[in-house]
């Protein structure tokens, strides 16, 4: 049984998921690079292996039930477990809902949502089984949000519904694993990659050097790295708002202001707005309250 802790990263291959399997790797995780193309995983592995790190690559398809199961038991097989899991998978098909096929929405919900629940559920189950056989578990689980699924953003209503869902689901996740030993976290990366580099183009035009290292998937990467190590066991369902540098924790929905429904619908008419008018405005895509 290998001494490392050992960490799986979907989406491994390029940006966000890189920048964690390296981090993972300094920080002494042998990590399992997993990514669906031919040749970047493979990369990461040879980069983590030349700075003398121990990694392996996995072409699972975090979309298949059986094939998820197969890379926690990899995980299991080769290192004699699995301590942390960061699902990172994505994909991106942006178009306004009114225009938006039904293979968009599909494929969207399949990597982010499903994509996140099925390696996360064989990872618990792994986790509980251990903790019931009497194991001392100290799993992570890191699922990744974003601002679109916090705040919401125009063309992306395939994205933002996963990214909400997987924001409700890190709650619950938290607390259901939390008796195993299993701490569960979510981020909400802003980063210059692959994936988010053609629509920033087209929002910023040229990007800056300065913007670059503002945006650079190191930030987040030192984030994750942080709570997958010793420091952070006792931290488990926050959502942090990652943007380069900046880092929030966002609190999500709440309750304010309440009210009991009056009788009269008129009065139930004027109580509405009152609370309306009282809730504190929504945030922006910078986090921020609007007003």
């Amino acid at each position: 049984m290998s001494a490392l802790r050992t960490a799986v990263v979907t989406g491994g291959g390029r940006g966000l998921g890189r920048a964690y399997a390296i981090a993972l790797a300094a920080a002494g995780h042998a990590v399992i690079v997993n990514d669906l193309g031919d040749g970047p995983a493979d990369a990461v592995v040879a980069e983590i292996e030349a700075a003398g790190g121990t990694a392996l690559v996995s072409r699972h398809d975090v979309t298949d039930f059986a094939a998820t199961a197969e890379l926690v038991e990899l995980a299991v097989e080769r290192f004699g477990g699995l301590d942390v899991v960061v699902a990172n998978a994505g994909i991106l098909r942006d178009r306004t809902l009114a225009a938006m096929a039904e293979s968009e929405w599909d494929d969207v919900i399949a990597v982010h949502l499903k994509g996140t629940f099925t390696i996360a559920h064989h990872a618990a189950a792994h986790w509980r089984a251990r903790s019931k056989a009497g194991d001392a578990v100290d799993g992570r689980l890191i699922t990744t949000t974003s601002a679109s699924g916090l705040y919401g953003n125009i063309g992306q209503s395939n994205y933002a519904a996963a990214k909400a869902g997987i924001a409700g689901f890190t709650l619950v996740a938290a607390q259901e694993l939390r008796p195993y030993g299993v701490s569960v976290n979510c981020v909400a990366p802003s980063a210059l990659t692959r994936l988010t580099e053609a629509p920033l183009l087209r929002y910023e035009g040229a990007i800056t050097d300065r913007r670059r290292e503002e945006l650079d998937p190191n930030w987040v990467a030192r984030v994750v790295a942080w709570l997958c190590g010793p420091g952070a066991r006792d931290v488990t369902g926050q959502v942090f708002d990652i943007r380069g540098p900046r880092v929030g924790i966002a609190s999500g929905w709440r309750l304010e202001p309440a009210f009991t429904q009056p009788d009269d619908l008129d009065e139930l008419d004027q109580a509405l707005r009152s609370a309306i008018a009282a809730a504190p405005p929504a945030a922006d895509m910078e986090g921020q309250r609007n007003g």
